[in-house]
Order: C-alpha cells, then structure tokens, then sequence
C-alpha cells in the first residue's frame, strides 16, 4: 500500500492469477470510495482486500481487455454489495467475445458463463470521478487497441503499456509496435518525472526512471 500526497489516491496492489497480474484498488483518502482496476482473477481475496480496506467500490475499470487483467470480473461484480459501472475503451471489444476469454482457459483463467462486458466507453482525456479524485484516462494503444493509461496527481496506473524496464507485447492479436512506442513518448513520457507508474505486472518505477534508462524507449532525462 502507498500512502497517499496532497491530492492524490491510496494505492493498494494485489497480485493475481498464474500470469501474476497487478489489480489495483485506487482509493479516495477523504471518502474511501475506490475505483477498482484489472479484476484478473482471484476475486476472493480482491474482494477481501477491498473489505479490509474499508473501501467502497464505485467503479471497476480495465486497462485493456486480455484476459489475465479481466478475468475475475463476473465475480467481483457479483461479491459487490452494490451494482457498479464497468469501464473499459470500445477498441478492445473484440477481446470479450467467447474465443478471445477461452483463451486463458490453459492459464487457469476460465470462461464464464456469462461474460461481462463494459457498459461504460472511456474515451482520450476522459475525466472520472472517485470520491474526490479526478483521473484522466489516456488512450495509449499498442499493446492493445483500447489500452489506457490513467493519471491522477502523480501517479499513472500503466496496464500493460508501460513496465518497470519493459514495455507491453505487441506480438498479440491487435498488437501494434509502432503504436505503442508512440504512446509511450508522447503520451507517458510527458508526464512528470516524478510520477510513479503502477504497471499492469511488476514493480512501481516512475517516469523519470523509465525516460533515462528503459532500453525499449528512451526519452529525455
């Protein structure tokens, strides 16, 4: 857990599933309403950590739509105490159809019964509300076609568009290299050096850090 600045969330991390991805509970410090980012699996102890927390969930947002950022979703949206909005960029829509879900099957993650799909289409520079926090969604496609990055004071929440010395897969259905190396240049690496970048896997780095010494895409100090 990162204790939060002036103006900026509670950030609490809990890894999940075999492919051993980041969800996030991005809380406000002031109403403990929370947005919950990348439900991939293991809702039971997501859903424990939200309780601990004392945190209300008042939106689940995916960063983009593969299957190991996604796929406890239907269960965490059934343990909520209240129905909540999922969020998510209409580019990766073909990823929650039937046969792109099957594919995690052989990683432990299954298909449900029901797919969920988002009912809330984030939009560039789209501003949400939580609590008394305003983040900004980026639309930073590369590694999918709706990947988005989200920024709220000086944090940026990455997916799986930037990591600590990587960046994500373009290799993948959708993928697109160039895509992605633009996305982090023009959009990520403008961000202040200071701001702390929690990746969809791996460790917290920051801006500052990845602009000098990512070996993918270097930026200026």
């Amino acid at each position: 857990m990162e204790s939060p600045g002036q103006g900026e969330p509670q950030v609490e991390r809990i890894t999940v599933g075999g492919l051993e991805a980041n969800c996030y509970l991005v809380i406000c410090p002031q109403t403990r309403r929370t947005l919950l980012v990348d439900p991939g699996a293991e809702a039971a102890r997501i859903l424990a950590a939200v309780d601990a927390s004392g945190a209300q969930v008042t939106m689940v947002l995916h960063t983009h739509g593969h299957f190991d950022h996604i796929g406890a979703t239907e269960d965490i949206l059934a343990g909520l105490p209240e129905q909540v909005p999922l969020a998510a960029h209409p580019a990766d829509a073909y990823l929650y159809e039937a046969e792109n879900r099957a594919m995690g099957a052989p990683f432990g993650y299954p298909l449900p019964q029901t797919p969920a799909t988002p009912d809330v289409a984030l939009a560039d520079r789209q501003t949400l509300e939580i609590g008394t926090l305003r983040l900004e969604a980026l639309h930073t496609p590369g590694h999918t076609p709706g990947s988005i990055c989200l920024v709220v004071g000086g944090v940026c929440l990455s997916g799986d568009t930037l990591f600590r010395r990587g960046i994500g897969r373009t290799d993948l259905l959708g993928g697109d290299e160039d895509a992605i190396y633009q996305s982090i240049a023009a959009r990520l690496y403008t961000l202040p050096a200071e701001t702390r970048v929690y990746p969809g896997h791996g460790e917290m780095t920051a801006i500052g850090e990845e602009r000098r010494l990512n070996p993918f895409v270097r930026g200026s100090p």
